[in-house]
């Protein structure tokens, strides 16, 4: 019996975007229409406080013959775990993730899936953007938290604009009562076999980005923390580093006190405190990091909860 699922489900996380959605919705229509294949469309609004919710309403209301799907969440989650959950009720064969701020053009999917058929061994294939000489704080911290293990093998720097294929949906169910999310590192563990196309990506023409400075470094410092063990590994070396110094310090200034009778110094001391209070609190900062994500685990918090639901 032939499957009656869309062949491509386009998942938009949507936050505070209500200028760019109708021109969003638009021009994936019409590049639907130019491929003539099967989709679906998932919008996620990530507990938007502009207009954004209406919006998506009117073009569904406006629109019944087309497959859309409406999921407003009952708070802010992020875009990853905003995405994840248009991932749980998605469909199709493949799946397409697009941000809604236009910078990358909607007729920019039709190279994704160009490429998705020449290549039907490939699981993941990611849009990446050609080098800008355009050095701000943010572009800067973008580029160091897309510098990561599945970028740097292509010596290109991933982006949220993707295909992959549907089958890759049940292996993510993994990030289930996660606290952190970042879908990119949960794609990794689901395959190895990725590439890459260049596409257009263009000035932002609405609004500002809601990626400030300070969450680039919270999502980069997650990242760090929860992604690999380097920072346990800094801790076994620096204690060990730093349990030896202390050793061969003390060592030393017994040393001096028996045979040259030198009294004990205050400077000397105070050093001492100091390095190993602030090895002990940086240690227990990163132990409480970890801590909080298993109590967040155990507690069975859930990734995402959504408030409205319409199909």
């Amino acid at each position: 019996m032939e499957s009656t699922n869309p062949k491509y489900s386009v998942i938009v996380p949507v936050y505070n975007s209500q200028d760019s959605l109708t021109e969003l919705f638009s021009g994936i229509q019409n590049t639907f229409n130019k491929l003539n294949e099967t989709y679906e469309l998932v919008f996620v609004d990530d507990s938007s406080s502009d207009n954004s919710w209406n919006i998506l309403q009117k073009i569904k209301k406006e629109n019944l013959d087309a497959s859309i799907i409406l999921i407003q969440l009952a708070e802010n989650f992020g875009q990853h775990k905003a995405t994840l959950c248009g991932l749980d009720f998605s469909n199709g064969d493949y799946i397409i993730t697009i941000d809604d701020d236009l910078q990358t053009p909607p007729k920019e999917i039709m190279k994704l899936i160009i490429f998705q058929k020449k290549n039907p061994d490939i699981d993941l294939i990611y849009g990446y953007y050609p080098d800008k000489k355009n050095l701000t704080f943010r572009n800067i911290g973008s580029k160091i938290i897309n510098s990561g293990k599945i970028f740097r093998q292509a010596k290109k720097s991933g982006s949220s604009f993707r295909i992959f294929k549907g089958e890759l949906r049940k292996k993510l169910e993994l990030a289930q009562y996660r606290n952190f999310i970042y879908l990119d590192e949960l794609l990794l563990w689901s395959t190895g076999k990725i590439d890459f196309v260049e596409v257009e990506h263009n000035k932002r023409k609405y609004n500002k980005s809601g990626y400030s400075l300070p969450k680039l470094f919270s999502i980069g410092s997650h990242l760090m923390l929860f992604s690999n063990s380097t920072p346990i590994k800094i801790m076994i070396y620096v204690g060990f580093f730093f349990s030896l110094l202390t050793f061969i310090t003390g060592l030393f200034f017994i040393y001096r006190k028996l045979i040259h009778n030198v009294p004990m110094g205050y400077t000397s001391l105070i050093v001492a405190i100091l390095f190993s209070t602030s090895i002990l609190l940086l240690s227990l900062g990163i132990i409480a990091s970890y801590l909080h994500d298993i109590y967040i685990h155990i507690n069975k918090k859930p990734t995402y909860l959504t408030k409205t639901i319409i199909k």
